[in-house]
């Protein structure tokens, strides 16, 4: 009975855990959005994009950035708000789970995304990481569903 105590709360940290980082990181990386640093860095993920380029034809590269980044924001508030509201947790879930596999999708649409180093071919692991990042949000869509 011990162990299956025990095995019970670490799958609660665990996921509590996951919750909490990914939406912290989902707000920081919001919030940088806001920068013309930010704007200028993910210009070129955003341009090249076929779902997303469209965007600047009627944004600003700023203007995009910040959307880009208010929809992070949301979405890692959501998150956490999702502790006292399952059904706001789906739902955040579900638009982190969109974020996610577009951010992964850039390893695809981007050039030179990938690059050989050592004879090695290596992702850009800032991007390759979100894989993690979309695990921790289909457990929550998982845990909330509706």
């Amino acid at each position: 009975m011990h162990s299956t105590t025990t095995q019970k709360h670490s799958i609660q940290y665990s996921y509590l855990i996951g919750v909490i980082g990914v939406s912290l990181i989902l707000i920081w990386l919001g919030i940088y959005k806001f920068t013309p640093t930010e704007a200028k860095l993910i210009e070129p993920l955003v341009v090249n994009h076929p779902l997303m380029s469209w965007t600047y034809q009627f944004l600003s590269v700023q203007a995009v950035s910040n959307l880009i980044g208010a929809t992070e924001i949301i979405v890692g508030i959501g998150l956490l708000v999702g502790f006292r509201s399952p059904k706001i947790a789906y739902y955040s879930a579900i638009a982190g789970v969109v974020i996610f596999i577009t951010t992964l999708s850039f390893l695809i649409t981007t050039p030179n995304a990938w690059k050989v180093s050592d004879g090695i071919l290596v992702p850009n692991f800032f991007l390759l990481k979100d894989i993690l990042f979309l695990a921790v949000v289909v457990r929550v869509m998982e845990k909330n569903k509706m």
